[in-house]
């Protein structure tokens, strides 16, 4: 089951993991009316509140521009933490309702369990780790490299000149797995395949 609302798990004893945006605003729509359980991998890594969209547009820009011209990487939005801090999320902060816990060992019946042998019960455990990229669909071509990454040039398949690829993190352009950092590269790509088009090679 995938996580709608906060009223479906109302009175549940509920496990939200992962430090990440989602992670962290899930739980904060669960800590009112859920026992929660957050864990995260490390203690999590709120953005400053007054960082917003506009300062991480800055940031993702000043990446790119500092990449572009060979000079130091920045380290771009990760840099500054993993969470923005949106309304909710701070609420549920401020109010001391998001207490993270180090990640449990392992999974056993009717909840989690930790290293020391504590054990958390749950009716719901809420995975928020990320996503993988799906790739298979392009294993024919035979491009993936050694990571499992299809080695690019800004958007555009080495091996294959008409395959461009968005959005899969910053082997795909910095921050590009991100609203604000997707972009330069989508546009980029755009002006590529345009080109690619009118100079007839398909």
């Amino acid at each position: 089951m995938g996580y709608r609302r906060p009223g479906d798990f109302a009175g549940q004893r509920v496990i939200v993991v992962g430090g990440g945006n989602s992670g962290a605003q899930i739980a904060a729509d669960l800590a009112h009316d859920t026992e929660l359980t957050w864990v995260t991998r490390r203690p999590p890594r709120f953005l400053s509140d007054d960082i917003d969209g506009r300062a991480l547009f800055d940031v993702a820009t000043a990446r790119r521009r500092a990449l572009d011209e060979g000079r130091t990487d920045t380290g771009g939005v990760a840099s500054l933490g993993d969470i923005v801090a949106v309304e909710p999320v701070r609420e549920a902060r401020d109010r001391g309702l998001l207490k993270a816990s180090p990640i449990f060992t392992r999974l056993v019946p009717g909840g989690v369990e930790w290293a020391d042998g504590t054990r958390a019960e749950a009716d719901a455990i809420i995975w928020c780790t990320g996503f993988r990229p799906v790739l298979s669909h392009l294993a024919p071509l035979r491009l993936r490299g050694r990571r499992g990454h299809i080695a690019t040039t800004g958007t555009q398949a080495v091996g294959e000149p008409r395959l461009h690829l968005l959005g899969y993190g910053d082997w795909t352009g910095p921050a590009s797995a991100t609203l604000i950092g997707v972009g330069r590269p989508a546009r980029d790509a755009a002006r590529e395949i345009g080109a690619l088009l009118t100079a007839g090679t398909t």
